[in-house]
């Protein structure tokens, strides 16, 4: 287990301000992420505010509604922040309406079952997973940005030539 003092600097690892170019393929992955879960808050704003949409359905409704909510908060979160803790979090917000959208199809949640042909469902998926990925790789563009680098013609401490 890590002590709490190396966990909360792994936690915000991240491209900050500057002008390195990992740090800016990293602010630029940050910036996808953040777009792609603004955009799918959109999709599911937009499917619960259409007059038949997802509002009337108990349970669902509320949660499509508290999930475009909470996804542009995030969004814009990861975007203002570039930390690994904001990519990790959006990660998980993700993932976990993936899987309720999953569930949903698979097996009904709520007393609600979709399906893949419901409007935007697919669209919807795909944003997602693509957000998976843009955050993933900010994530590891976070820890790759961290590792020290030798300076040419050094040799790093503890190794011979």
């Amino acid at each position: 287990m890590l002590p709490m003092r190396t966990l909360r600097a792994v936690l915000v690892l991240g491209p900050g301000r500057s002008r390195r170019p990992l740090h800016l393929a990293a602010t630029a992955v940050f910036v996808l992420g953040g777009a792609l879960l603004i955009w799918s808050a959109f999709i599911h704003f937009h499917l619960w505010s259409e007059t038949d949409g997802y509002r009337s359905i108990p349970t669902i409704g509320p949660l499509f509604l508290l999930q475009s909510i909470v996804g542009l908060v995030i969004g814009i979160g990861v975007v203002a922040v570039r930390r690994l803790w904001a990519a990790l979090i959006g990660i998980g917000f993700v993932i976990s309406t993936l899987t309720g959208f999953l569930l949903s199809v698979a097996v009904g949640l709520f007393g609600f079952k979709d399906s893949w042909l419901a409007p935007f469902a697919k669209e919807a998926f795909t944003v997602e997973l693509f957000a998976v990925v843009a955050l993933i790789a900010a994530a590891a563009l976070c820890f790759a940005g961290s590792v020290p680098h030798a300076r040419a013609g050094t040799t790093p401490a503890g190794t011979t030539t």
